[in-house]
């Protein structure tokens, strides 16, 4: 079956794996040579992954002379993920509480009165406020996704996943090696009888 692709976010946080395991200072070049390779990102996503990270302060940026560099450090990351975190949750609160403000009044027009142009335009506030929540809780999910933490914890579960499935393949391996001694089976003929691909072989 085809691979699938990564999302947007696993993109960003593979993106900041690169920045927290070298905890090196990269031109845009060289991150589109090491992210194809090392992270399974497009070079002509690199880019715009990487603005995307700029833009929200997880990743610094400065030129020198006529080149741009970027680089990005652990520690900065959290605080500032922390900060945008708890401004975005400021926010959420904020917004939470007006909705339901907004909610009460909208009950409380509903009492022996008929709809008028003032509840009309509360109803319209109160979609706009949970459009507005939806985006702001998007957006901390956005932030949780670069959380050095996380991103430690994503990198050791690929680990797992990866020394299982060469496990498993090493298993395979073992057992093609027995029929044939055995049985004298080609080793076509046993991919074929157990549906194992003909391109098997282990994760690097």
């Amino acid at each position: 079956s085809k691979k699938k692709g990564l999302s947007y976010e696993e993109k960003r946080a593979r993106m900041m794996e690169i920045f927290f395991e070298t905890k090196d200072v990269f031109q845009l070049k060289d991150l589109e040579k090491i992210a194809p390779k090392e992270k399974g990102i497009t070079s002509m996503a690199v880019k715009e992954i990487l603005q995307s990270l700029v833009d929200d302060g997880m990743v610094d940026t400065d030129r020198i002379g006529t080149s741009n560099y970027f680089w990005a450090f652990p520690s900065k990351a959290l605080h500032a993920r922390k900060r945008k975190l708890e401004e975005l949750e400021s926010q959420f609160t904020e917004s939470s509480q007006k909705k339901e403000a907004l909610q009460k009044s909208i009950e409380k027009s509903k009492i022996g009165r008929e709809d008028t142009a003032e509840r009309a335009a509360l109803l319209k506030e109160l979609a706009a406020l949970r459009e507005k929540k939806e985006q702001l809780k998007t957006e901390i999910d956005k932030y949780r996704e670069c959380d050095p933490d996380v991103v430690e914890e994503m990198r050791q579960t690929n680990q797992v996943a990866k020394e299982a499935a060469n496990r498993w393949t090493d298993n395979i391996f073992s057992i093609k090696s027995w029929a044939k001694r055995k049985f004298g089976f080609e080793e076509s003929r046993i991919d074929k009888g157990f549906g194992i691909p003909e391109d098997l072989d282990y994760i690097d």
